[in-house]
């Protein structure tokens, strides 16, 4: 297999790792370290955090190395005032092509998250993602389904950690709400999804917001100085199992 296919692979890893929650905001990312735990050179290693690092999922700093990326009160602001954008012209695509078969994709997610247990969030986020991956699908817009996902990659983690120890009455809730923008679209109100898309943006931003950090840091995506290995070696963090 080719150097730059084990980079994506690494890259993939690496990116579930930060979308879960399992690789927090401002951990140290080691590339000797990660090399050993994934069984790679350190050369796809360092093409995967540059690939990250392109996306704003990590951080890099000269003679310091790579982190993962923090997100600051200005970043959630950004990022969510055009998911809104977005997720609201997406939806009012899925709305102007509804059929009977949008409709049943869209039930069985609902109907899925429903049915998690009650703690059961990571469960419930997980069917939160499909919910709005199949809107992407089903608005037949390419583009806006990759400028969509990345937006959701960029605070996944975030998401994740905001919504991990809800209470139930507040995870009946944030369940609730993707059963009332399947009914927006389904009644063919635009300015009902325009309403609702609005609100379940907003909604996230309020649990997010919390974890976010009050300063940018230096965010130099093309940093070519070689890392500190020795120092990140004493500071850094394995990907996890």
């Amino acid at each position: 297999m080719s150097d730059q296919n084990i980079a994506e692979q690494v890259a993939d890893e690496l990116r579930a790792a930060i979308h879960s929650g399992e690789l927090m905001p401002g951990e140290r990312l080691v590339e000797r370290k990660l090399a050993e735990r994934l069984g790679v050179s350190h050369i796809p290693v360092r093409e995967a955090l540059t690939r990250l690092a392109e996306e704003r999922l990590v951080v890099r700093e000269p003679r310091r190395g790579a982190r993962v990326a923090e997100l600051t009160a200005q970043d959630l602001e950004e990022i969510s005032s055009l998911r809104i954008v977005l997720e609201q012209f997406m939806a009012l695509r899925v709305q102007e092509r509804w059929n009977a078969a949008s409709a049943e994709r869209l039930q069985g997610i609902i109907d899925a998250m429903e049915a998690a247990d009650v703690g059961d969030m990571a469960e419930v986020l997980r069917q939160d993602r499909a919910f709005h991956e199949a809107l992407a699908d089903l608005s037949e817009h390419r583009f806006v389904r990759e400028l969509t996902a990345q937006l959701r990659g960029r605070i996944a983690g975030f998401i994740h950690a905001a919504n991990a120890a809800l209470p139930p009455e507040e995870q009946a809730e944030h369940v609730r709400s993707h059963r009332i923008i399947l009914e927006a679209i389904a009644s063919g109100d635009a300015d009902a999804v325009r309403e609702v898309i609005a609100e379940h943006v907003t909604r996230a931003v309020e649990r997010i917001a919390p974890l976010t950090t009050s300063t940018n840091p230096g965010t130099d995506a093309e940093a070519g100085t070689a890392p500190d290995e020795e120092a990140d070696a004493k500071a850094g963090t394995e990907i996890p199992a």
